[in-house]
């Protein structure tokens, strides 16, 4: 940081030594120069009859789709129709309906209802012995 702020030592007094300053005219304005000027936003340029005029000079409003104006918005408002509103639309619905990722659904409406027959046979929800014990088969002590 050090570096840098030296790299405008000699700049510093040349700062401060001349302000900037602005200057406004406080007079009329007479005749052909002061009266203010009209400029087009896209300024005809004089090919000598060659060469292509733009879409914008012809068709201010110009979408990209047809060089006709009135074919060239309806194009736009189908464009605008079926790329924002249908995909909003459908893309919503297909996302929505979509199937469940992981079936996580299904495994809790499976929890439910294993808890539920547990209850009603008066067995605990959870058993001491995950496993049953009689059916595990361990390896003897000299397998090791």
């Amino acid at each position: 940081m050090l570096t840098r702020l030296s790299r405008l030592g000699p700049a510093v007094p040349r700062l401060f030594a001349c302000p900037p300053a602005r200057f406004v005219s406080q007079s009329k304005p007479s005749g052909a120069a002061g009266s203010p000027a009209m400029t087009e936003l896209h300024p005809t340029v004089d090919q000598g009859g060659h060469g292509e005029v733009s879409q914008y000079v012809k068709n201010p409003d110009y979408h990209g789709f047809s060089s006709d104006p009135v074919v060239d918005e309806w194009n736009m408002r189908v464009a605008f129709f079926f790329g924002i509103s249908l995909t909003l639309v459908i893309g919503s619905a297909f996302i929505h309906y979509l199937p469940d990722h992981g079936m996580r659904q299904w495994a809790r409406r499976e929890a439910e209802r294993v808890i539920q027959q547990r209850e009603q046979e008066g067995l605990p929800l959870i058993d001491e012995n995950y496993y049953d014990p009689n059916k595990i088969i361990l390896p003897s002590a000299g397998e090791e």
